[in-house]
């Protein structure tokens, strides 16, 4: 197992090398930063001090070799935004508002998928896997922000049930996690279907069945057991898409966490920001997918990792 985590590692450099690679050329392709903290009349004398204070003077290879010098020793630089503060202090700030709404939002997803998937199967072509198959399909038809809006509108302003912006406890969580978790559960469960109906047409569960096991032994140790292979390699998937979606959900309900501080930075032209942040959304994405791999040897112990 160490040795297989050794080896996923160091195939997540060269990953990493090339999306610091990507995002460093294509930032300073996307204009110059010096403008937009400088007044209009400013002379080119304070153009050029400006623009050599922040490196910006040298060659794009002379900036890359030091972005990454400073990269290898854990220095993510400074922001322009925020007068100099130090980005890793202002990335790890916003940080754990992510990942709260991060996991809040895959708690909803699974909490919703898979016992709505379980029935569909279970009731194969009647009202339940009809109206289950509505609100997937209304799920993954409906974006983010809209639904987010309508949460807004019917739960927070109308009804006055919860907050309707801001990080102020366990309440101003609810809409957001569930604006971000929606989407993905719409996915999920319609995979927990298919995955349960062939599950459950195997010759194994049918003598389950003859054996007279409880249903409730059948459905989740012989039936949802074997179906959540592709259930889980799909939740690891989605994770990158998760990222992409609490940038306009924290934009949405002003949660202060990294996708709005990355939207801030991208307006602003604030690199160091916007590098960190991808860099940050990267790891994540890579992390997650190494614990979906390992995941699979908790769920089948057939397969195992050398």
């Amino acid at each position: 197992m160490l040795a297989y985590l050794a080896r996923r590692a160091l195939q997540m450099l060269p990953i990493l090398l090339g999306v610091v690679t990507i995002i460093f050329v294509l930032l300073r392709l996307s204009g110059d930063p010096v403008r937009l903290y400088l007044p209009e009349d400013a002379s080119e004398q304070q153009v050029a001090q400006m623009r050599a204070s922040l490196g910006l003077d040298r060659p794009i290879h002379v900036q890359y070799g030091i972005y990454i010098a400073r990269l290898v020793k854990g220095d993510l630089g400074e922001s322009i935004r925020y007068r100099n503060q130090d980005v890793a202090d202002i990335v790890l700030e916003r940080l754990p508002a992510t990942l709260e709404l991060a996991g809040a939002s895959l708690l909803v997803a699974i909490l919703i998928s898979l016992p709505l998937g379980i029935l569909a199967a279970l009731n194969r072509n009647r009202l339940p896997d009809l109206l289950s198959s509505a609100v997937a399909m209304l799920g993954r038809a409906m974006p983010n922000f809209w639904v987010g809006i309508m949460l807004i509108l019917f739960f927070g302003i109308r009804l006055e049930w919860f907050p309707v912006s801001g990080r102020s406890g366990v309440a101003s969580l609810v809409l957001p996690a569930v604006t971000l978790g929606a989407s993905m559960a719409a996915l999920l469960m319609r995979l927990v279907r298919s995955g349960m109906l062939e599950v459950l047409s195997q010759d194994y569960v049918r003598t389950a069945k003859a054996k007279g096991l409880p249903w409730r032994t059948v459905v989740v140790k012989h039936g949802l057991r074997n179906a959540l292979i592709a259930y889980v390699t799909v939740l690891g998937l989605e994770i990158a898409g998760l990222m992409a979606g609490a940038v306009i959900t924290e934009q949405v309900f002003a949660w202060p966490g990294i996708g709005r501080l990355a939207i801030q930075a991208i307006n602003s032209l604030d690199m160091a920001i916007v590098q960190a942040v991808v860099i940050l959304a990267s790891v994540v994405v890579m992390v997650a997918n190494l614990a979906v791999d390992l995941t699979y040897a908790l769920i089948d112990p057939r397969i195992r990792y050398a």
